[in-house]
């Protein structure tokens, strides 16, 4: 395999091309000659780290078309298959240097240089986590884990065992149950008051949208039989109108505001807990999807004591105006070189579909006369919103039934009729789940790019055609549509809502099966993506709708040294055996050229 030119050019031109060894030796002379002394003590030129013997996919090429088909310059056969387009990669001062073959890559060793022999693992662009909620993850540490715990009694024994060692009167927090599992058989107070009296217990949703309590914690919080449902929320009630233990969509507000908030100092303890795990988990930068002014202030203070070990895209909370109003004044953060940047503002329109919350044009077709909720009864702040677009930063706005997906694209269009500039910010519907056939093409026109989850469909496959009937679901969690309207996709989990894991993201993407291999074909495999495509959702897609593609989300000299190291080929066995994506692991994560994770280590 032959070294790649250290060139700079942008995504849309052709990929490095090979070169001859003498060329190659005469480059490499030329190169480190160029070099100073930068960070590499006595061996001038050096580099700092050496990935070699590895499998290195650069996404180097051009895009897939919208059936998912490789590009034409593509390391892809028709008949053999993918195949890996480098061996080695180089990195000096956080930057590539050089990405070809091992032999290559050995002009750019010196004494201090760090050489990872990769025995034939995979390399690829560092992952990008484009919708998180990182403190979120950070602070699941101190809570009980509910994540796929199914039954009642089993939560309540879970409780109980924690407040056993916890002093009467401190808050009890737990995350995780599944509210739209859950729906038609919601949760009560009775048995968690009963068995755990004396500590106010707030137990979280998994996908935010729910919220379960015990009276001690109804009681700190005010809501009583008195208590109106909020706009775009709703207290369950029994046959006297008494709160029953459950609030659900806005209304779990009014149950997390009389929480006690941890400090900012606690909160960045949860951001580095939050980042270590996603170090662990393969990913170089995450997207913080509605950050709070004490998150802000927490991330800010990381960052200036330079304690960020990944890269952060902070979108600023709109359920948060002061901080809004604080950055409309501040404008968007253009600090590229940044840890962390601030440039894109977080939006809720309507709900969830698990909890009936998300707008729908038409009945839930399992509750006749409901449609959900959405804009201002949400508390959507569109005055706001604008404002924001107005002043120069991306939105972000959560959109998951087919009428809040349509009124969202109305918003964008008014919007961008009177800010024709705007249009140009990479705006983003997050989930995007069920959309109006018509309405598709209107993303693309509004140039408004999908952010969606792969696991949420094979996590709602349960329900979702419940909720939505036989037609409307063909709609529903659509990949492939976005793809073939020219609409602008990027993947992620909505962590820690949903697992991160990206080998689950990947299968998810490329099965639409879910971990146990069911369905055994696939949940509407028509809306299935390519590994490939899988692959650039969580990277070089990931790194368009920060506005830095062309500087990471490729392996490219000259670009940032930010990659994955994974156990298996995710090209080769998406396409060949994707069950077994399940299999994989992450080996090693090198973000600005440092190894922030390494397994076994």
């Amino acid at each position: 395999m032959q070294q790649r030119e250290p060139v700079h050019h942008t995504p849309a031109s052709r990929p490095l091309r090979s070169l001859s060894p003498a060329a190659t030796a005469l480059l490499a002379t030329l190169f480190l000659g160029s070099l100073t002394l930068t960070g590499c003590g006595s061996d001038p030129g050096s580099a700092d780290l050496i990935l070699t013997n590895a499998q290195v996919y650069t996404l180097d090429w051009g895009e897939p078309d919208a059936e998912g088909n490789p590009a034409p310059d593509a390391p892809f056969d028709p008949v053999t298959g993918w195949r890996p387009d480098a061996e080695a990669v180089a990195v000096q001062d956080g930057v590539i240097v050089f990405v070809g073959d091992a032999e290559g890559a050995e002009a750019f060793r010196g004494r201090q240089t760090r050489i990872m022999d990769l025995e034939g693992a995979t390399v690829i662009p560092g992952l990008i986590e484009s919708h998180a909620h990182v403190v979120e993850l950070g602070a699941l540490a101190s809570r009980i884990d509910l994540v796929g715990v199914e039954t009642e009694e089993e939560v309540v024994s879970l409780v109980a065992a924690r407040a056993a060692e916890t002093p009467p009167g401190t808050w009890i927090l737990g995350a995780g149950w599944d509210e739209g599992a859950w729906a038609d058989r919601l949760p009560t107070w009775d048995l968690l008051s009963e068995r755990v009296p004396d500590h106010p217990v707030y137990l979280r949703g998994l996908y935010g949208f729910g919220g379960w309590g015990n009276r001690l914690a109804f009681e700190r919080a005010g809501i009583s039989a008195s208590t109106q449902d909020p706009s775009g929320g709703r207290i369950p009630r029994d046959a006297q109108g008494n709160p029953t233990g459950v609030v659900l969509d806005r209304a779990t507000l009014l149950l997390e505001d009389s929480i006690p908030e941890p400090s900012v100092q606690e909160t960045m303890t949860h951001i580095l807990d939050g980042l270590r795990i996603m170090a662990e988990s393969g990913y170089t930068a995450v997207h913080e999807a509605g950050t709070n002014q004490r998150s802000m202030e927490a991330f800010e203070r990381l960052e200036s004591e330079g304690r960020l070990p990944l890269r952060v895209y902070a979108m600023v909370s709109a359920r948060e105006p002061e901080l809004c109003q604080e950055w409309l004044l501040r404008g968007p953060d253009s600090d590229r070189a940044s840890m962390l940047r601030t440039r894109s503002v977080k939006a809720f329109y309507d709900a969830s579909l698990g909890s009936r919350g998300a707008r729908l044009l038409d009945d839930y077709s399992d509750m006749p006369g409901h449609r959900g909720v959405s804009g201002a009864a949400y508390g959507f702040d569109e005055e706001l919103v604008a404002r924001m677009i107005g002043a120069g930063f991306q939105a972000e706005i959560h959109a998951i039934g087919d009428a809040g997906n349509q009124e969202t694209l109305d918003f964008f269009e008014r919007v961008l009729r009177e800010h024709p500039e705007a249009r140009n910010l990479r705006h983003k519907i997050v989930h995007a789940q069920v959309v109006h056939p018509d309405d598709f093409r209107r993303f693309a026109d509004l140039d408004v790019a999908a952010s969606m989850q792969p696991p949420h469909a094979v996590e709602d496959m349960r329900w979702a055609q419940d909720r939505l009937g036989p037609e409307r679901i063909q709609g529903a969690y659509a990949w492939r549509t976005m793809r073939r309207h020219g609409v602008h996709l990027v993947l992620n989990s909505d962590l820690p809502g949903s697992d991160w894991n990206i080998f689950y993201g990947l299968h998810a993407a490329v099965t639409r099966r879910d971990k146990e291999l069911q369905p055994p074909g696939g949940w509407r495999p028509e809306e299935a993506l390519t590994p490939e495509e899988a692959v650039r959702g969580y990277t070089v897609w990931g790194a368009w709708v920060e506005f830095l593609e062309e500087v990471t989300g490729i392996l490219r000299p000259g670009w940032r040294g930010d990659i994955t190291v994974m156990s298996l080929d995710p090209f080769v066995v998406g396409s060949t055996d994707p069950g077994t994506l399940l299999d994989g692991s992450i080996l090693a994560t090198v973000v600005r050229g440092a190894v922030v994770y390494e397994a076994g280590r």
